[in-house]
């Protein structure tokens, strides 16, 4: 079940928003990398069924159905990495969500109102339980938040999007300098168009939407989700110790035009 380099070998790793795209393969690539699992998701049957794939290949797998946006659910996902493993060495912070693009002064104050309490809050409560735990055990860890090429630049995505994914890069900066000394690594990925749910979403919706972001994509092609999970997996091992509060673009090239 693991990859020759065994980067999580023996590290005990959380991942949210684990049941499909990015969050799935986060799960996979982690566990042929040898690191014990609690998967978060608020689909557990979902998040079962993956499990039991990853089980039957000899990882350990915990499933904690919830929402990133309760306190007590990500502090519930927290607690069972630390009540079966001992610890938390490393969590990825994927769990996101979009409404349809429009107009920042047509945009609906529910949508801004969901987009930021997932991509933000959803973070910060991540955050705020992951490192006091790691905090309590002594042991220091490594934190990867997902934001996207969103975090640094404006796209199409819509004003609630953007300002989430940039405030996460936020998030991200000061918690690596507040708690570096304590030996717990905080980074973010600038993740571009990448294979997903929510991507099928937007090409469903607009079938001329893949084309054109290939057509602006260097590479002119839309990531494989194991493609990002792999960054997520290096910025979590021991082979980034040096590396924190940085922001890693994952994007094929799209912010060098």
């Amino acid at each position: 079940m693991t990859d020759a380099a065994g980067l999580l070998a023996g590290k005990v790793m959380l991942v949210t928003g684990a049941s499909s795209g990015i969050g799935a393969a986060a799960a996979r690539v982690a566990a042929r990398n040898g690191a014990a699992l609690v998967l978060m998701a608020r689909r557990l049957p979902r998040l079962e069924e993956l499990a039991e794939g990853l089980r039957a290949e000899g990882a350990e797998v915990a499933c904690a159905g919830g929402d990133v946006t309760s306190s007590d659910d990500v502090e519930r996902a927290v607690r069972l990495a630390v009540d079966r493993y001992g610890r938390l060495d490393a969590a990825f912070n994927n769990a996101g969500t979009t409404t349809e693009p429009a107009l920042l002064h047509e945009t609906d104050d529910a949508d801004f109102d969901t987009v930021l309490d997932v991509n933000l809050r959803g973070v910060w409560l991540c955050l705020k339980h992951q490192i006091g735990a790691m905090l309590a055990t002594g042991t220091g860890g490594a934190i990867v938040n997902n934001s996207s090429i969103a975090g640094v630049r404006a796209t199409s995505a819509g004003a609630p999007y953007v300002a989430a994914k940039h405030a996460v890069l936020g998030l991200t900066k000061t918690a690596a300098a507040q708690y570096a000394a304590h030996g717990i690594r905080v980074n973010a990925l600038a993740t571009g168009l990448t294979r997903s749910e929510m991507s099928e979403g937007v090409f469903a919706r607009d079938p001329a939407a893949e084309e054109r972001m290939r057509r602006r994509n260097p590479q002119g092609r839309v990531a494989d989700p194991e493609e990002v999970a792999q960054a997520a997996v290096w910025l979590c091992s021991d082979q980034a110790s040096f590396v924190t509060g940085a922001t890693m673009a994952v994007d094929g090239g799209a912010g060098a035009w």
